[in-house]
Order: structure tokens, then C-alpha cells, then sequence
């Protein structure tokens, strides 16, 4: 199973979500992220993320339109930008199932050093909450999904689309 994380710039919440989502389902899935206007990868977010094991330090950020041009699929596609940036998040064309999970963008985090890790790391906790339930979420909607339709080849009440 393919999962995409995307945002505007692919610089923090799309990357923590991918790193997340990763350790979660492991070898289940693969996932990437990517972003309209891709930046560096935001210096507050490596150093929370690398507090919980996991090194962003060196990781690239992409453009979701080369993943497009380069004809790679996904079955999910989830936005993380806030929903009044909603209309600006880049919109992948022909997935499977869309999602909308936003969550508020560390680049626009003010104070001191500390308050500002302080606030990415609520940040951090509430998408690595996110993409826990999320990844039994893709685990019972997507390889079981088959088994779990009725005859009419319709999904039960609840299940993600």
C-alpha cells in the first residue's frame, strides 16, 4: 500500500507525519511525502523529531507535482495543512482514498527558542497520536478491505473512502 503525506511546503507537519506513519505500519506500506513549494526541512521540527529517535536531519523535501509527473500512484492521500490554508494544499489527482488530517504549521510558531519547541513538540505529539490511529485505520480499510465488503461491493458504515 502507497501513502502520501502533502502539504505546501513539505518542510515540517508532512514530513512528521511521513516519519510517523512509517515506524507505525513498517514494511506494510510505503510512505512519502512531498509539497507544492518545497522547502528545507524546517530546523525546529529535526530537533523535536530527533528527541524521539528518528533523524530528519538529512532528509530532502520534494515537489508533489515530479512525484505526478512521474507517474507514481498512491491509494492514500492525506493533507495535513491547516483547514484555512485548505485551498492552497496541493490536491494529488487520481487516488483511491482522500484525506483531510490538518494540523497547525510550525513555521508559524513565535516566542522564545524554548516556547517555540514547546510548541512544535504539541505539534509533534498530536500528529504522531494521529498517524497511530491512522495506520490501524489504512491496516483494516486497506488489505482486508475486500474481505470486509458486503455482496453489493460496497464499504460498511465507517469505513474510510
Amino acid at each position: 500500500m502507497r501513502v502520501l503525506f502533502i502539504c505546501v511546503h513539505n518542510s515540517a507537519r508532512s514530513q512528521m507525519a511521513e516519519a510517523y506513519l512509517r515506524k507505525f505500519c513498517g514494511e506494510a506500506a510505503e510512505v512519502e511525502s512531498a509539497g507544492l513549494d518545497p522547502t528545507s526541512v524546517n530546523p525546529l521540527v529535526v530537533a523535536v523529531m530527533a528527541e524521539e529517535g528518528i533523524d530528519l536531519s538529512g532528509k530532502a523535501t520534494r515537489r508533489v507535482f515530479d512525484l505526478f509527473r512521474d507517474g507514481r500512484l498512491f491509494e492514500y492521500v492525506v493533507t495535513v495543512c491547516e483547514e484555512s490554508l485548505e485551498g492552497q494544499c496541493p490536491v494529488f489527482p487520481g487516488v483511491t482514498h482522500r484525506l483531510h488530517l490538518p494540523f497547525p504549521d510550525p513555521a508559524g510558531v513565535v516566542g522564545t527558542e524554548a516556547e517555540k519547541l514547546a510548541k512544535v513538540r504539541e505539534i509533534r505529539d498530536r500528529i504522531r497520536e494521529r498517524m497511530a490511529v491512522l495506520a490501524e485505520e489504512i491496516a483494516c480499510c486497506g488489505p482486508r478491505r475486500q474481505e470486509r465488503r458486503g455482496d453489493g461491493g460496497e464499504d460498511p458504515p465507517g469505513a474510510l473512502s
